[in-house]
C-alpha cells in the first residue's frame, strides 16, 4: 500500500476529531480478553496517546518509546507518547502537549489524522489513541525522566495480523491474565499498546474471528 493510499484509508476510516467526547465510554478494554476478571466499579480518568505515523518513502513506521526504569509504574515498557488530560484539555491537546514533553515532537510537525476506538485500561483510564502522520522523519530528544528510548517500528509488521499473538501471565489468584502482544525482534510490544494497535488494524482492515480465550489456555 503507497503511503497516499494509507493516508486516504486512514482520514476514511478514523473518527474525526471532533467527535470526542470526554465521557464517552471505551470501545475496547483490557477486560475483553479477561472476562474472568471482575470490572471495577468507578469513574474512568480520561487520557489520550499519539500514534505518529512516519512516512517514510521506503515505507510508513510507527514511533514507539520505552518508558524510563525510574518511573513509578510501567517501567521498561513499550508505549506511545501519552498521558492523562489536563484540565481543560481535549484528547488532541493533551496527546500533542505529551509528545512534546516526552521526545520533543514539536506540534506542528504533526498532522492529526482522526481518532481510533478508546480503551479502558485495568487501571482505570479511558485512553483516546490520536493518529498523526509525519511527512518528514522526526527530530527527537526523548526526556530521561519518562523516556529511555524512541524507535520506529515498520507500519506493515504491526498491521500484519499473522504477527498479533495472545499471551499471558498468572495472576496470584490463581487466574490468567490474558494480552495482545506483538514481538518486534527484541522488542517486546504488549500489553495496551498492543491492544490499541489491534483496535487501529480492525478499525482499518476489519476485524478477524479472534480464537476462544478458554481453548488458548487449554492449549498452554
Amino acid at each position: 500500500m503507497s503511503l497516499d493510499t494509507l493516508r486516504e484509508r486512514l482520514v476514511e476510516r478514523l473518527a474525526p476529531v471532533e467527535t470526542w467526547r470526554p465521557d464517552a465510554k471505551g470501545v475496547r478494554s483490557d477486560f475483553d480478553l479477561n472476562p474472568m476478571v471482575e470490572r471495577p466499579v468507578k469513574t474512568l480518568r480520561p487520557a489520550a496517546v499519539l500514534i505518529p505515523i512516519v512516512a517514510r518513502p521506503e515505507g510508513a513506521t510507527v514511533l514507539l518509546t520505552r518508558r524510563a526504569d525510574t518511573l513509578a509504574s510501567h517501567t521498561g515498557q513499550i508505549a506511545f507518547p501519552g498521558g492523562r488530560l489536563d484540565p481543560g484539555e481535549n484528547a488532541v491537546h493533551a496527546a500533542l502537549r505529551e509528545a512534546d514533553e516526552e521526545v520533543a515532537l514539536k506540534r506542528d510537525a504533526v498532522e492529526v489524522l482522526g481518532l481510533s476506538d478508546t480503551y479502558e485500561t485495568g487501571t482505570g483510564f479511558l485512553v483516546t489513541p490520536v493518529i498523526g502522520w509525519l511527512r518528514e522523519p522526526p527530530v527527537v530528544t526523548p526526556s530521561p525522566d519518562e523516556v529511555a528510548e524512541v524507535f520506529e517500528t515498520p507500519w506493515d509488521f504491526l498491521m500484519d495480523a499473522a504477527n498479533h499473538r495472545r499471551d499471558f501471565y498468572d495472576m496470584d489468584a490463581g487466574l490468567r491474565r490474558w494480552f495482545w502482544a506483538m514481538p518486534w525482534g527484541e522488542r517486546y510490544i504488549w500489553g495496551v499498546t498492543a491492544s490499541i494497535l489491534k483496535g487501529l488494524h480492525a478499525r482499518l482492515y476489519g476485524d478477524e474471528a479472534e480464537p476462544d480465550a478458554a481453548a488458548d489456555e487449554d492449549a498452554a
